[in-house]
């Protein structure tokens, strides 16, 4: 079964040029599009995509409503992949802090557009640009650090966060720390259930957040 992908940006430029580079693969293929938010939510109970490839800046709901609003009403939600100009939006922070599960920038390669649907479908790995890295560490969170020192994270689960923090994937981790895929996978979801994370976005946030780990 093919990826698919809900193209989701007030630009129908971008939105052409998403549609022929992702149904240009065999195992992706968009079945919609939609011009703001406020559609969003509706095209997704209908088609039940794989991923929402969704912009931030859009006139009537922006991305970050319209990411909430797909997270609170549909059952179980699609993966949302932020889709933006600038990497260092805040727009872009909030819609990861408010449930999306990563980030593409459009100016990306199409190779680079195409691993990251690849990516966010699998819920393996995080794209978290350097700039937003340092967005989250330079804000702070009292409740991050609190909930990352209730967390009480063995060694390797550290490792493991920071590792996803870095962006590695789970077979990315396995190699660096030399354990089996399906020990990374049960350590990730150790991770997630202490930190009380919905996925690694989340988790990653929470550690920059909380300053467990720091940008670079």
């Amino acid at each position: 079964m093919p990826i698919t992908v809900l193209l989701v940006d007030d630009e129908p430029l971008v939105r052409a040029g998403l549609r022929a580079i992702l149904d240009a693969q065999p195992d992706i293929a968009v079945v919609g599009e939609a011009a703001d938010g406020a559609a969003v939510l509706p095209l997704v109970r209908s088609l039940r995509p794989d991923v929402v490839a969704m912009d931030v800046r859009m006139p009537l709901l922006d991305g970050i409503e319209a990411t909430r609003s797909v997270l609170r009403g549909v059952p179980a939600p699609p993966k949302i992949l932020v889709v933006t100009t600038f990497e260092n939006d805040e727009y872009v922070y909030d819609a990861l802090r408010a449930g999306a599960d990563g980030f593409l920038l459009k100016r990306a390669h199409p190779s680079e557009i195409v691993h990251a649907v690849r990516l966010v479908a699998q819920g393996e790995s995080l794209l978290f640009p350097t700039a937003l890295r340092a967005m989250a560490a330079s804000r702070g969170n009292p409740r991050a650090r609190e909930a990352m020192e209730r967390a009480a994270l063995t060694g390797r689960e550290g490792e493991v966060l920071r590792l996803m923090a870095r962006g590695l994937s789970n077979a990315e981790i396995a190699a660096e720390l030399v354990l089996g895929t399906e020990t990374v996978k049960s350590h990730v979801s150790a991770v997630l259930a202490k930190l009380g994370a919905r996925d690694r976005t989340q988790a990653v946030i929470a550690a920059y957040e909380s300053g467990f780990v720091h940008p670079g």
